[in-house]
């Protein structure tokens, strides 16, 4: 499942029977440590990605006015990025990442460079992170003062060398069947359409393939460091990010400045991935009845019931006619989950979501459909989404190696689901490619402090479903000198953007003047939605 879920967005599949959205930067320095493993192909990719640096750092970004149909208004400016494909091969095949940027809002004196952001996925556009500085978003107006806001897309995709696996009105069709399988035929014919997935992510994007890792994102974050004329980079990472933060922070510590992860995947190499996606089942669920509770408890603007058990009996039943009939034809089970699933992701999704149960509950089956089918005519999101999931894919079939006994993924899953049943099979139907991955799968990088890494400031809640709360606490142990800050009894996905005074003065404090309590701190949760 996606460590970040894209808004407003319908992921699958391909066209398998999870209709799912998975949750989830002037002149080059030598590039320390990224041979801590002592393999000769880091020695060669470290040592490319030295060389990529160092021409970036010389051609610079020609920045210009962004292409109309990017959504980024002036002043934002837009311009690219080259890096190698392969960075083992520095001097090969050449790739354009597009970057964006706005100035720092405040005086040339007050400005302390770059911020460059990643928002997760894998798969996830940093493109409109400048918009938080156009839309003047007051949590981030202090930051905005002394930094230019940077996003990029990551190599595959949006604008930066797309990858694909399948056609994307292929890819939206619905309905999907039920991930929850009924019989071994079931069963079958999820593991034909993920094979089949995986074929297509070759036949499309084979040369693609073998070089999505998020070591090579993070080289290509240092690259685009170097072109920005960044001596050290400033980094915000969220959900996906903050792996590829702290994967960054492994390969490239003394190219730091500054560091703020947000809800964080657990980095040890044992969990990536395969048991980050089983974790996050688990999670999920937990999360889905912190929303059932409240429903329940604001019963009178929806109601659904006074109790968690009365919330969920309205969504099985909702869950039982949409898998009988699916409902105006194209919301299924898997439609509802892709939809639904954004209640645990997000706070803000609390009021949204229930108010569509609650319609439906009312009589009113056009909420849902309004609210979970895919839209046909909307062929730019649609390739967009189709875009997005290839890359989640990719990243996380490549990152790793994977199981490929169907008997281990057949045994997990349904042992998981008979406690979790919310997320387990739809999640488990949507990384099964990996299990028949048609590239080479490398092993994850150990994440650990090297000599130049600086204090990192790790935001998490403790609640969190898409990225649960260990991660943060792994990662604090890894790097040292990080502090911690936890936001307890919360667990919206992706804490630093949301109002909670306790956090935002402090991601204040350390992006500012890099200052940092003495300690590890936990605030009082944000405050919660109203109906």
């Amino acid at each position: 499942m996606r460590q970040n879920r894209p808004k407003s967005r319908l992921l699958a599949l391909g066209s398998a029977g999870a209709l799912v959205t998975a949750t989830l930067i002037a002149g080059a320095v030598s590039a320390p440590a990224a041979s801590a493993t002592g393999r000769p192909a880091q020695d060669r990719e470290a040592k490319g990605a030295e060389i990529a640096a160092a021409r970036a750092a010389k051609a610079g970004i020609h920045w210009q006015d962004c292409a109309a149909d990017w959504g980024l208004e002036k002043p934002i400016q837009c311009g690219w990025v080259s890096v190698p494909l392969d960075y083992a091969h520095p001097y090969g095949k050449q790739i354009k990442l597009a970057v964006d940027r706005i100035g720092n809002t405040g005086t040339k004196k007050e400005r302390q460079g770059a911020l460059i952001y990643n928002p997760g996925g894998p798969g996830g556009s940093g493109l409109r992170f400048p918009r938080r500085v156009v839309t003047q978003n007051a949590v981030w107006a202090n930051t905005a003062k002394a930094y230019d806001f940077v996003g990029f897309d990551p190599r595959g995709v949006g604008h930066s060398a797309p990858i694909s696996c399948i056609d994307p009105q292929e890819f939206v069709k619905a309905p999907k069947a039920d991930p929850v399988p009924g019989s071994e035929a079931d069963k079958r014919a999820q593991r034909k359409l993920a094979r089949e997935y995986a074929e297509g992510c070759g036949k499309r994007s084979g040369a693609m393939l073998p070089h999505m890792t998020t070591p090579n994102t993070a080289r290509d974050l240092d690259v685009i460091r170097a072109a920005l004329g960044e001596k050290k980079l400033n980094y915000l990472g969220v959900s996906y990010g903050t792996y590829l933060g702290a994967v960054y922070g492994t390969l490239f510590p003394g190219h730091l400045r500054r560091m703020v992860v947000d809800s964080v995947v657990n980095p040890a190499r044992e969990n990536i991935w395969y048991e980050a996606n089983l974790n996050q089942d688990i999670a999920f669920e937990g999360r889905w009845k912190d929303w059932e509770d409240w429903v329940a408890a604001n019963d009178a603007a929806f109601h659904l019931g006074t109790t968690r058990a009365a919330v969920q009996d309205k969504w099985l039943q909702l869950r039982a006619a949409a898998k009988k009939s699916p409902i105006g034809g194209v919301v299924g089970p898997a439609e509802l989950i892709s939809f639904f699933q954004s209640a645990p992701y997000y706070d803000s999704s609390w009021v949204p979501v229930a108010t569509v149960l609650s319609k439906y509950t009312a009589g009113d089956t056009q909420a849902v459909v309004d609210a979970a089918a895919p839209d046909l005519s909307d062929t730019a999101g649609n390739i967009a989404s189709e875009n997005s999931n290839a890359v989640y894919t990719a990243v996380e079939c490549a990152d790793a190696k994977w199981p490929t006994s169907w008997r281990k993924w057949d045994r997990d899953n349904t042992r998981l689901n008979k406690s979790y049943p919310f997320m387990t099979w739809a999640n488990a139907w949507m990384n099964l490619p990996c299990a028949t991955w048609p590239a080479k799968q490398q092993n994850p990088l150990e994440v650990k402090t090297h000599k130049g890494l600086p204090k990192v400031l790790i935001v998490q809640s403790t609640r969190d479903a898409a990225t649960p709360y260990e991660g943060a606490v792994e990662l604090h142990k890894r790097f040292k000198g990080s502090r911690l800050i936890t936001e307890k009894d919360a667990g919206s996905h992706g804490v630093t953007s949301l109002v909670n005074p306790c956090i935002n003065q402090r991601v204040d404090a350390y992006l500012l003047s890099g200052k940092l309590d003495g300690k590890d701190v936990t605030c009082a949760p944000h405050a919660t939605p109203k109906p």
